[in-house]
């Protein structure tokens, strides 16, 4: 994605503009108790409060609030239902499910991660922020520390996200695997900034401290 002038006034443009319709609709939103949202390449549909697992089969990837619904892509326009799609594969080529919840009282990625692992019934959870940044928690571990932490998503492929899911699953198991190979490039966190925080924003919007932890039903449609 080619960062410039024109690319940041249309983001803060459609966040002004989505931040207004929020503010219209905040008491609606309130009163409802089950959210379908469909992006064309995937739906997502609140089933449920989320509650604790009891089998070690499986990884909690908790999402952030406005995931797959007022954002649909990352901050360098990767699809959500694409990263979704190969952290899950991920998971199940080492044979364990994946429980995918949505959070509304914080987008932290760390706080989002211990949701998740907390919830997990084999104690390991992935937060996902929606502009990509994510990371693998364990239960016994404070929010602030993690086992493995990706900061910098705009260098984050999709072969790298399965490559989480695949090690998220790898503890579960109690196997000690090697970190996930990254990239990294120092020039991209000026590069990017203004576009996180624009995205970090939009996603602290649909913050609903009311709201607990909900369990997702999500259909690929492709």
């Amino acid at each position: 994605m080619q960062l410039n002038e024109d690319t940041i006034r249309q983001i803060v443009v459609s966040v002004l503009e989505d931040m207004s319709e929020e503010n219209n609709s905040s008491n609606a939103k309130k009163q409802s108790t089950s959210v379908a949202v469909s992006s064309g390449d995937f739906s997502i549909q609140e089933i449920g409060l989320a509650e604790e697992g009891k089998n070690n089969d499986e990884v909690v990837i908790a999402v952030g609030p406005a995931f797959g619904d007022k954002l649909s892509k990352t901050m360098i326009d990767e699809k959500h239902a694409n990263i979704l799609r190969e952290i899950m594969a991920g998971i199940e080529e080492e044979g364990l499910k994946a429980r995918v919840v949505k959070n509304y009282i914080t987008a932290d990625v760390g706080f989002m991660g211990h949701q998740a692992a907390q919830l997990s019934g084999s104690g390991i959870g992935i937060g996902l922020q929606s502009k990509g940044t994510i990371l693998i928690h364990q239960k016994d571990l404070n929010p602030l520390a993690n086992l493995e932490l990706f900061p910098q998503a705009p260098l984050l492929t999709l072969k790298t996200y399965r490559q989480i899911g695949k090690n998220a699953a790898r503890y579960a198991k109690g196997e000690n695997p090697d970190p996930v190979p990254t990239q990294n490039d120092q020039m991209a966190r000026p590069k990017y900034q203004a576009i996180s925080a624009v995205l970090y924003n939009k996603e602290v919007k649909c913050l609903d401290k009311a709201k607990k932890v909900v369990e997702l039903a999500v259909d690929f449609n492709k």
